[in-house]
């Protein structure tokens, strides 16, 4: 059955996989699948404390709940920040960053044994994917941000908080509050992710995407709005450094029978060429209006 591309459908939702499984092979496998599938997934049991995860909410809620736009200038990074969206803590100055600091630690973590996962899929060693393509522990760039989503109306269900795209970063992971807006595409329709206070949403992005030679799909996804409440979303993103070269890695396209489908491109070239991409785009919807 054919479906239309703006049709959004509930069931099924994207994978989900549960890392306590002691079949480490089995973990590794379902991981890999669902980022061949769907270029997304959900983890259960993460071994992230949930009340971790409660205060790291805490806290942002907290910062947009502050009065002036000077308080929240006082925790937000400078304007010249090359974060293009949501606000990004500053450990120095807000107190409270010792949450935002050990969170980030903990999914330091996760997002290292994810491409470890991903590596081993693509015939590599389990270090592949972070030291050859995001620099390894010393280069490898980790950013935390707050996406936040007013209520928005009438019709918040055409309106869109952020339009479809694919993630310009390597690897993003996020958990949102309890109200419920992102979607992810796949088969040729939209997919409601379902809210669990238990999940980390798992997003690969269009660096990964090139490394693996297009084995791992870079996941088309969307946000929507609300008519009644605010969304929010914690993110922390893994980026390579932008001079780091991304390319199909070499073991994965070397034994013959698979060329490169990508050419070799600086992280910061190919950062430059999706703003300037996603600009043309937006004149040229201006001018048709």
């Amino acid at each position: 059955m054919e479906v239309e591309r703006d049709q959004t459908v509930s069931s099924p939702t994207i994978p989900i996989v549960d890392l306590s499984n002691l079949d480490k092979e089995l973990v590794a496998r379902a991981v890999v699948k669902a980022s061949h599938e769907w270029g997304g997934f959900q983890v259960v049991n993460h071994e992230i404390p949930k009340e971790l995860i409660q205060s790291l909410k805490k806290v942002g809620t907290h910062f947009f709940e502050l009065s002036s736009e000077a308080e929240k200038e006082a925790v937000a990074t400078p304007a010249n920040s090359k974060d293009i969206q949501g606000y990004v803590t500053n450990s120095q100055q807000d107190i409270e960053d010792k949450v935002n600091e050990e969170y980030a630690r903990q999914v330091k973590k996760l997002a290292e044994k994810i491409l470890g996962w991903l590596s081993e899929g693509l015939g590599l060693d389990r270090e592949a994917l972070f030291n050859q393509g995001f620099g390894g522990g010393e280069k490898a760039v980790y950013t935390m941000k707050i996406n936040y989503y007013p209520p928005c109306r009438p019709q918040a269900n055409l309106v869109l908080g952020m339009q479809p795209h694919t993630d310009i970063h390597g690897l993003t992971l996020l958990v949102p509050n309890e109200i419920p807006g992102l979607q992810v595409f796949n088969d040729n329709q939209w997919f409601d992710v379902e809210y669990n206070p238990s999940v980390i949403n798992i997003l690969i992005g269009d660096p990964i995407w090139r490394m693996s030679n297009g084995k791992y799909k870079n996941v088309l996804h969307r946000t929507t709005l609300n008519t009644e409440k605010t969304r929010m979303s914690w993110v922390v993103l893994l980026k390579p450094p932008y001079d780091m070269v991304i390319e199909p890695l070499k073991k994965h396209t070397g034994d013959g029978d698979e060329a490169p489908k990508f050419e070799p491109i600086t992280y910061g070239e190919h950062v430059e060429r999706k703003v300037r991409d996603k600009l043309s785009k937006a004149v040229m919807s201006a001018l048709l209006i």
